[in-house]
């Protein structure tokens, strides 16, 4: 049993590490003029439309609902993806996942 901790714990340390290495990379593509720059935990960093498509007002609205709403999908299919894989036997039971 205490072998099973120290794995469990071994790996949560590596998935640490992994996430923190993963948060020094960027990737930034552009698309008519929109650009994005996501980090490699998939965190939307920046979002940029030019002025020419939409009013500055309007522009800033749709800029914060979209950080927002990617936000949301990507806590959902995280939640989802942990699921999967308790499923799967690859997580022990952990609160609040079942």
């Amino acid at each position: 049993m205490f072998n099973k901790l120290k794995q469990f714990k071994d790996m949560r340390n590596q998935a640490k590490d992994l996430q923190s290495k993963l948060a020094d990379e960027s990737v930034t593509t552009s698309s008519s003029g929109v650009s994005l720059t996501m980090d490699g935990n998939l965190i939307l960093k920046d979002l940029n439309i030019p002025d020419d498509l939409l009013s500055p007002d309007k522009k800033n609205k749709l800029i914060s609902a979209i950080k927002d709403a990617h936000s949301d999908a990507m806590k959902k299919i995280q939640r989802i993806m942990a699921m999967k894989m308790k499923e799967m036997g690859g997580l022990p039971n952990i609160p609040g996942l079942s």
